[in-house]
């Protein structure tokens, strides 16, 4: 504990007297530099305002993409569905006939067995 805190004082005394040196050696006079702080200030504010604005942005596409997903998956499940009913009602009629047809054909060849072993 004593550790950290040493630790601590020592940058922020470090700081504190770097931040002296500068403005001492700065080449312009404190007026000047506060005014450059607070323009700089003002467009690190600027910063970070245009950031929180597209990122709202982003948040709000992000729904409308998502919401707008969903609907399309639901659709496309909906259109699946049917299409794959529509493939069984249409099959259905000729897989009846086909499997008639090949009743038949086994019939037949059980006519032929009988006739060629006779």
């Amino acid at each position: 504990m004593a550790k950290s805190k040493s630790i601590m004082l020592g940058l922020f005394t470090g700081g504190v007297i770097s931040a002296a040196v500068t403005l001492l050696n700065a080449p312009k006079s404190g007026k000047e530099t506060r005014a450059d702080i607070k323009a700089q200030i003002d467009d690190v504010r600027d910063s970070i305002e245009n950031v929180k604005e597209n990122g709202k942005e982003l948040s709000e596409q992000l729904i409308k993409t998502s919401k707008e997903g969903a609907l399309l998956i639901k659709e496309l499940s909906l259109d699946v569905k049917n299409s794959i009913e529509s493939w069984k009602n249409t099959i259905e009629p000729h897989q009846k006939q086909i499997q008639l047809y090949l009743a038949q054909i086994e019939e037949r060849l059980k006519e032929l067995e009988d006739q060629t072993q006779t």
